[in-house]
């Protein structure tokens, strides 16, 4: 099965909180980004096949919101999506922690903050990454893979000034000279020959 919108994002995670609430009296909050937050927030139309968590997300009283890495899910919840991914027959994996690697090169700043947050029942939380942050991680990874992340960069309709934020962001993940020299390229593809010099 593919997410083809929003209300089948929301139909599975509904479904993951269930089978969290039934397991465990702990709450799961998750950080996601990719497809399934462009489709839960409506701002990119189109398929895909995972949920991308960039991290777990935790309540501490004296700090507040914390990040921490998904790389190795909560057992509960490895277990809760099988059997979703079973009831749905989604392809395996598709609660994918892949971008959580992100973490250690430092994610945007506020990225918690702008995140949309959505319950789905007692046991668990998603935040959706924001459309800025998502033109982050879409410039980069657009720079990086091109295909798909190029066409959800273009379908964001990202400003100069946000596409400047979002490079400088991006050459703290890679300061080689090929990736800024193909950032740029990619710029001026995009009409932003004043971002591409200023960068």
């Amino acid at each position: 099965m593919e997410f083809k919108n929003k209300e089948e994002i929301d139909r599975v995670l509904s479904a993951l909180g269930e089978q969290l609430s039934v397991r465990t009296k702990e709450h799961v909050d998750l950080l996601v980004c990719g497809g399934s937050a462009l489709q839960a927030l409506r701002l990119v139309s189109r398929t895909t096949t995972d949920v991308d968590v960039v991290a777990l997300v935790t309540h501490d009283v004296a700090r507040g919101l914390e990040m921490t890495t998904a790389k190795s899910l909560p057992a509960v919840l490895v277990e809760a999506a099988k059997k979703v991914e079973r009831d749905f027959q989604l392809k395996s994996g598709w609660l994918n922690p892949g971008p959580t690697s992100a973490l250690d090169l430092g994610l945007p700043a506020g990225v918690l903050e702008r995140a949309q947050v959505s319950e789905y029942g007692s046991a668990l939380t998603v935040r959706f990454f924001s459309r800025l942050d998502q033109i982050h991680f879409k410039l980069y990874a657009a720079v990086d893979q091109g295909g798909k992340h190029y066409q959800d960069l273009k379908g964001l309709k990202p400003t100069a000034g946000e596409l400047e934020q979002a490079a400088r962001w991006s050459m703290t993940h890679d300061v080689s000279e090929g990736y800024r020299g193909e950032l740029k390229r990619i710029l001026k593809e995009m009409g932003q020959e004043d971002v591409a010099q200023r960068i």
